[in-house]
């Protein structure tokens, strides 16, 4: 493999041929997620919880086959066959270093991190080291191992330090390495709460632009060659006041949530009162913030997210597959790189599926019908009552002249997660207390590639763009 670079708008290899990058993420591997591996929650709080019920030895026995099974060579192996030459790996901190031991690294983390690097270069493809959670918090979400909606990275140099050392340590290790593409410097930040939409000209670009360059230096001070990868603020939808020339190996990510990807709805058709086709496809993402931004500065553009969500919509999936074929049609008309997510899960968004009947799935459902009940706010019951909570409040401000309105989605999910995810994952803990080793390791096997079922419609069209 050759080492990338950004030369104009485009990535070229050493040699100076340009090369588009097509691949996945693995989310819920080095940076777990509960939609993807079955519980509910942060996982941090689900690490303490499972060692207090069932143990230190035994919960750490749990984790740790959970990612000897989730990702192997033999995944690699099969992006590969599929044509993909590009894996996105997002990490957790908290897999490389301990609050109460700052600035001092676990080479557990880093074993595995090294593992994956060198099956992806035995397999011809690059790697996109993606801080996904970052010390402090950097957005509000579950994705972020963030368990109580707190943002504190942007206004305390503590945080920052440590993420910046993080970052220098990584490059360190990886420096001159040919499979790792680049550092996607931090995912999906977020500078203000939703709730503050009503001012939504308002992003604090100062605070995120010194990150970035803080990080930037600190990789720069040992590896001068990686490139460089930086997300917009709000979740990676927002770019105006990003900086995107402090290091000329830079490149613009974007993530590409769609509506007709993961909403109800015919596709094309009408979704909340919009006609989406391939055109209007198009429209949006030659209207992204980020794209623009990338065009202004003549930036290479990654789409580092996107996909389609499909649990609890299975008669859906041709539809939104649909409307997946129709945006990598226009990712590939555009020229850009792309990664979707995600690779593997328990039958959400994953390309590669655990088996809806296998022991681990079967263990834990209980735990998925509370959740989708209760814990993701899509029971019917408990979404009225938020709506009914939210409607009064909002009438009451109306009244004392305050004509601002709650935005329901975060509401909910704030509240849920706050609390009811947390405590949902006692039940789950307790799902396998009486569970030996032998057990956990027969029922956690569900993850292996080899037990898994590819999720043939999306691999299809993935496939076929990967080839294209």
């Amino acid at each position: 493999m050759e080492m990338l670079t950004v030369k104009g708008n485009q990535i070229v290899t050493a040699s100076g041929q340009p090369i588009r990058l097509r691949g996945f993420n693995i989310g819920g591997w080095l940076n777990m997620e509960d939609f993807i591996d079955g519980y509910v929650g942060a996982e941090h709080n689900l690490r303490l919880n499972m060692s207090r019920i069932l143990g230190k030895d035994k919960a750490q026995f749990f984790f740790d086959r959970l990612l000897d099974h989730f990702f192997t060579e033999d995944d690699v192996a099969y992006m590969q066959e599929l044509g993909a030459n590009v894996l996105r790996l997002p990490f957790n901190y908290r897999h490389f270093e301990r609050d109460d031991n700052p600035f001092e690294y676990l080479e557990e983390g880093f074993r595995r991190m090294d593992q994956a690097v060198e099956w992806c270069g035995r397999h011809g493809i690059y790697v996109i080291l993606d801080f996904h959670a970052v010390q402090g918090w950097h957005n509000p979400d579950w994705h972020s191992d963030n368990a109580h909606v707190h943002i504190l990275l942007y206004g305390q140099k503590h945080f920052q330090d440590r993420a910046a050392a993080l970052w220098k340590e990584i490059a360190r290790r990886y420096k001159g390495n040919p499979a790792v593409a680049g550092y996607d410097l931090m995912n999906e930040p977020v500078t203000r709460l939703e709730y503050e939409r009503y001012d939504p000209s308002y992003n604090d670009w100062d605070a995120l632009n010194n990150i970035y360059r803080r990080m930037a230096y600190a990789i720069r001070a040992v590896d001068a060659d990686h490139i460089l990868f930086v997300e917009g603020d709000n979740f990676a939808t927002r770019y105006e006041g990003l900086d995107v020339t402090f290091d000329p190996n830079l490149v613009v990510s974007t993530h590409n949530y769609v509506t007709p990807t993961v909403s109800p709805g015919k596709y094309p058709g009408e979704f909340h009162g919009k006609v989406w086709d391939r055109a209007a496809l198009a429209a949006e993402f030659n209207q992204h913030s980020g794209t623009r931004k990338a065009f202004e500065f003549g930036k290479p553009i990654f789409a580092g997210e996107f996909g389609v969500w499909y649990t609890g919509h299975l008669d859906q999936l041709s539809q939104r597959v649909h409307a997946l074929d129709d945006q990598l049609g226009v990712f590939d008309s555009a020229g850009i790189h792309w990664a979707v997510w995600t690779f593997k899960d328990i039958g959400a968004m994953g390309a590669v599926n655990v088996a809806s009947d296998s022991e681990y799935q079967l263990r834990i459902a209980p735990i998925l019908k509370a959740r989708r009940l209760a814990a993701d706010g899509e029971g019917a019951s408990v979404g009225q009552k938020f709506k009914e909570t939210a409607d009064t409040i909002d009438q009451a401000l109306s009244e004392l002249g305050i004509p601002f309105t709650i935005e329901r989605q975060r509401f909910a999910q704030f509240s849920l997660f706050g609390y009811l995810a947390q405590f949902l994952q006692v039940p789950y803990a307790h799902l396998f207390k009486d569970c030996s080793e032998a057990d956990l390791d027969r029922m956690l096997s569900a993850f292996a590639f080899k037990n898994c079922i590819p999720n043939q419609p999306v691999v299809e069209v993935l496939k076929k763009h990967f080839k294209a």
